[in-house]
C-alpha cells in the first residue's frame, strides 16, 4: 500500500512536470507577406534568422508563414492583436493602427540608410515604439527595412520636379503619397499593387515608385525606361509581437526573443541593401537608364514635397502631430 502511494505520488509529480514543460514549450507563429527566400527577401531573411536564434537558444518553437500565407499586412496586424499570430513583420500597415508611425513617410527625411538606423535605433525609435504599444497592444521588438522608394517612368529622365509635370504616377492608395506626388508636379493615380504591371504596360500610368529591389524582382524595369534614385521615402519594417503573449513568457524567453528580433531587423536591412546595390546594376545591364540626383537637385525635390505633406499630416494627426517635430529634431541631432 505504501509502495502504491509512493508510485502514485511519483506519477503525479512526473505529470505535473510534463504539463509545466508543455506550458513553457510554446509555439510562436511568425508571418509576413514577402517570399521565403532569404537571399532576395528582407522579411524572409529576418524571419528565418529569428526562428534559428529563438529555437537555438530557448525552448520555444517558431513556425513561419511567409508569402502572405495568413493574409495581407492589415490582416496580419489584426491577427496579432487578436492573439492568433504572435509575431508579424509589416511595413505600411503600421501607420494604419498607429498613425504617429506615418511621420516616417515624410519625403526626403532621411538622406541615407545609416542615418535612418541611428534615428530608429535611438531615443526616437524607442519612444515611437512605446507610443505604438499603448495604441495597439503590439510591441515593436525591432526595426527592419523595406528600403528607399524611387521614381521610374517610361517617358523621360527626371532630374527636377519640373520633369514630373504631366506624368501620371501610380501611387499606393494612401493620402500621404497622393499629396507628395501632386506637390512634385506629377499626377498621382492610386492603383492596387496587383494591377500595376497592367497599368504600366497599357499606358494607364506613365510611372510608379518603389524600392529598387521591388522594381527589379517584379520585372517593373522591363516596363519602364527611366529610374531616378531620389530616395523620396525610407520605408521601415516593424517586427511586432503581441504584448499580451510577450508578457506571459519567462524573462529568459523574453530576452532571447528581443535579441533575435534585433539580429533579424539588422539582417533584413543588410539583405535590402544588397538587393538595392545589385538591383541598380541589374536594371542598368538590362537597358534601364538610372539617374542619381545631385544634392542641390534633391533639395529642390524636398522643398517641393515636404511642406505639402507636413501640412497634411499635421491636420491629419491632430494631437499626435508632435511626432513630426520629434522626428525632425532626432534627424537633425543624428545628422550632426
Amino acid at each position: 500500500m505504501r509502495f502504491q502511494t509512493k508510485t502514485l505520488a511519483a506519477t503525479a509529480a512526473l505529470c505535473a512536470g510534463l504539463f509545466a514543460a508543455a506550458a513553457n514549450a510554446q509555439t510562436l507563429r511568425v508571418a509576413h507577406v514577402d517570399p521565403d527566400d532569404w537571399t532576395g527577401s528582407k522579411k524572409g531573411a529576418a524571419a528565418q534568422i529569428f526562428k534559428n536564434i529563438v529555437e537555438g537558444e530557448s525552448d520555444l518553437t517558431v513556425e513561419l508563414f511567409p508569402a502572405g500565407a495568413l493574409g495581407n499586412e492589415d490582416e496580419l496586424v489584426s491577427q496579432a492583436q487578436d492573439g492568433l499570430t504572435q509575431v508579424v513583420l509589416v511595413s505600411g500597415a503600421m501607420s494604419k493602427i498607429c498613425p504617429a508611425a506615418s511621420v516616417l513617410d515624410i519625403p526626403y527625411t532621411f538622406s541615407s540608410a545609416p542615418l535612418a538606423w541611428e534615428v530608429l535605433d535611438g531615443e526616437f525609435g524607442d519612444a515611437l515604439a512605446e507610443h505604438c504599444l499603448e495604441q495597439t497592444g503590439l510591441r515593436t521588438l525591432a526595426y527592419g527595412e523595406t528600403g528607399f522608394r524611387n521614381f521610374t517612368n517610361s517617358e523621360r529622365e527626371i532630374r527636377t520636379p519640373a520633369d514630373m509635370e504631366g506624368l501620371k504616377f501610380r501611387v499606393q492608395p494612401i493620402p500621404l503619397y497622393i499629396e507628395m506626388v501632386g506637390a512634385l508636379g506629377g499626377e498621382p493615380t492610386p492603383i492596387a499593387w496587383t494591377e500595376l504591371p497592367n497599368a504600366l504596360s497599357t499606358g494607364v500610368v506613365d510611372g510608379q515608385e518603389n524600392p529598387v529591389g521591388v522594381i527589379y524582382n517584379n520585372g517593373l524595369h522591363k516596363l519602364q525606361q527611366y529610374m531616378t534614385l531620389d530616395g523620396h521615402v525610407y520605408a521601415a519594417d516593424f517586427l511586432l509581437i503581441s504584448d499580451e503573449f510577450f508578457q506571459g513568457l519567462e524573462p529568459a524567453q523574453q530576452e532571447v526573443i528581443q535579441k533575435a528580433a534585433i539580429v533579424a531587423g539588422n539582417m533584413g536591412r543588410s539583405i535590402q541593401q544588397w538587393n538595392t546595390a545589385e538591383g541598380v546594376t541589374k536594371v542598368q545591364d538590362e537597358g534601364m537608364q538610372v539617374y542619381s540626383p545631385t544634392a542641390e537637385e534633391l533639395q529642390a525635390f524636398a522643398d517641393a514635397a515636404q511642406p505639402a505633406v507636413v501640412s497634411y499630416l499635421r491636420e491629419e494627426l491632430g494631437d499626435d502631430a508632435e511626432w513630426i517635430d520629434r522626428l525632425q529634431d532626432a534627424v537633425a541631432a543624428a545628422s550632426e
